[in-house]
């Protein structure tokens, strides 16, 4: 008798293999959003990623769009950090809710220069998953709410 935990989902996946994509998930945002390794796309990002939600205005659909947005908000907000709510796995895709902040003191944000405030970003991702990288991501971030952070919205 196999153990129900053991058993593939209907799927066809392990549990063991979720497990590993969520971790996979995981590091990623960790490497990129909280340390600020921009490397951390290409170790973890499948050279033909595709992001359906690009997570910057005028980011391009692939990559280099995730890079950039590491990027961006690192040298804003150079204390940047990403704070897990939830990771999900079904399958090949990893369903991330996350509220990441940090404080505007580097680079201009949105075109507002540096003002020391303390800003927030919550959102749900969706990344699948195939061959140990990343190969598509969907995502929804509170654009609103950082807007309105930056005073470029009222509240």
């Amino acid at each position: 008798m196999v153990h129900p935990a053991a058993a593939p989902h209907a799927s066809g996946m392990s549990t063991d293999q979720e497990a590993r994509n969520k971790n996979l998930v995981d590091a990623f945002i960790q490497e990129l959003f909280t340390k600020g390794d921009l490397d951390a796309v290409d170790r973890y990002l499948h050279p033909d990623y595709v992001d359906h939600d690009p997570p910057v205005p005028d980011a391009p659909t692939a990559v280099e769009g995730m890079r950039r947005a590491g990027a961006l908000f690192r040298q804003a907000l150079p204390d940047w950090h990403s704070d897990l709510g939830m990771l999900v796995a079904e399958g090949d895709i990893v369903v991330e809710l996350f509220r990441a902040g940090g404080t505007h003191t580097g680079a201009e944000l949105m075109g507002v220069p540096a003002s020391g405030r303390t800003l927030t970003l919550s959102g749900i991702n969706i990344f699948r998953i195939e061959d140990d990288k990343i190969v598509e991501r969907w995502g929804r971030l509170d654009d609103l709410g950082l807007l309105r952070q930056l005073g470029l919205v009222p509240n």
